[in-house]
């Protein structure tokens, strides 16, 4: 009964909403009534959504309740059963009825609505474009199409809650289809924004990959992360740097196969990508471009995967590259200094290391840094010349440690005993 009295008040308090300033439909009429103010107004007020104050989700609703409440609004005339369906589904899963929400999306005919809401897109789109009002009716009004995109998403939503992944997925990925069809050559700047229609395409860009991973598609996954950055769907730098990060974890730690790319639009350079390793790298290489330029901010992750993938590719003089081209202060000057050294000191440039990490051991600086002082060691000790000096930084690992750490210790032992002998076989000869 409680239900029952609930529906009934939504019910009312949506056609309340939606009679208010509401034109009476003529015989000539083509375009939807969404495009009144009341529909306007229900939209906007209904976008930022409404949640149960307990958080908890009610998996079942009176489906009789439904069926009345979407009667009662089709009959109304305010709208047609598209429009009806994707409002009380919204209501649905605002009020936590994620069941009940997926049974009334699970109405409407999404292939069926589909051509429709493209050519509705792209006849709005190219109005905005050459700024002309003699263009044919579209099949639906823009806000309709902002209503059933959102509707989608929701109902790939609902699937999510309910396990059904791969279902979700494949829901989701129907409003790329959509949009891309209908803007091949992307999305022009605002376009849609007041209809809600940006921020449920955002969104399904960011969601599609994470059901993707959670449907075990790894394939699908790569695939939709490649086209949420290679298309044009305007997106916020956050967010496209946020894609781009998750794509680069993915590629670098999921041991997924090998998939031929295509970012060649991404860079300046003839280079493509031939495994998932140099695609992680080169997408690394455009997000510290991208902090460089200021464009989002510095995140030391970023770093980390880079040094991660590059290390692994055994490309360390690459990875001395983008460490001596980032802007000073983006990181403490110590730090840099040791991460170069290892560079270098990896990529075969023993002496180049040494001179930064003199830098570092300088009184300027951190004259007691113990990983730097072992590491000036262990390349002294490669070069007879300098074996005087690797016995001397050995002697001061020592003296700072002073019992605190045997392991490195033994290994500060070990350098001055390699030095020590270096020393005499050049007083020897």
């Amino acid at each position: 009964m409680g239900s029952r009295v609930r529906q009934g008040r939504r019910l009312q308090k949506m056609m309340t909403c939606l009679c208010q300033g509401v034109p009476l439909k003529g015989e000539d009429e083509t375009v939807p009534s969404s495009e009144s103010l009341a529909i306007r107004e229900f939209y906007s007020s209904t976008a930022s959504g409404r949640s149960r104050l307990d958080g908890e989700i009610e998996m079942g609703s009176d489906s009789g309740n439904i069926d009345e409440a979407e009667l009662s609004l089709r009959e109304s005339g305010i709208l047609d059963n598209e429009e009806a369906t994707a409002l009380l589904g919204r209501d649905e899963y605002q009020q936590g009825n994620i069941e009940a929400a997926l049974r009334v999306y699970e109405r409407i005919n999404i292939g069926a609505v589909t051509p429709r809401m493209r050519i509705s897109l792209a006849k709005s789109r190219e109005r905005r474009k050459k700024h002309s009002h003699y263009y044919a009716a579209p099949p639906m009004s823009i806000y309709t199409a902002g209503l059933l995109l959102e509707a989608i998403f929701l109902k790939a939503k609902c699937l999510q809650v309910l396990g059904r992944f791969k279902e979700a997925a494949q829901t989701c990925k129907v409003i790329l289809d959509v949009v891309e069809s209908s803007s091949p050559e992307g999305l022009p700047q605002n376009f849609g924004n007041e209809y809600k229609l940006q921020e449920t395409l955002s969104k399904a860009v960011e969601l599609l990959p994470e059901l993707w991973k959670l449907a075990d598609s790894p394939r699908e996954v790569i695939l939709s992360y490649r086209r949420a950055i290679l298309h044009q769907w305007n997106l916020d730098a956050k967010i496209i740097a946020k894609i781009q990060k998750e794509f680069v974890v993915f590629l670098l730690y999921s041991e997924g196969e090998a998939i031929p790319s295509n970012l060649r639009s991404h860079m300046d350079s003839s280079f493509v990508p031939k495994n998932n390793l140099e695609e992680a790298i080169l997408l690394l290489m455009i997000l510290l471009r991208k902090i460089s330029l200021n464009k989002i901010e510095w995140d030391p992750s970023i770093l980390d995967h880079l040094s991660f993938a590059l290390s692994v590719s055994g490309d360390l003089s690459t990875l001395a590259n983008q460490w001596e081209e980032l802007l000073p202060g983006t990181i403490n000057r110590r730090e840099r200094y040791q991460a170069l050294a290892l560079c270098y000191y990896g990529a075969g440039n023993d002496l180049v290391a040494l001179n930064l990490l003199r830098k570092l051991l300088s009184s300027r600086e951190d004259p007691n840094h113990v990983p730097a002082l072992l590491m000036a060691s262990k390349i002294c000790c490669e070069h007879p010349d300098l074996a005087k000096d690797g016995a001397s930084l050995a002697h001061r690992v020592l003296e700072n440690l002073d019992g605190k750490c045997y392991q490195l210790e033994s290994l500060a032992s070990c350098l001055l005993g390699v030095s020590l002998s270096g020393t005499l076989k050049i007083c020897h000869f």
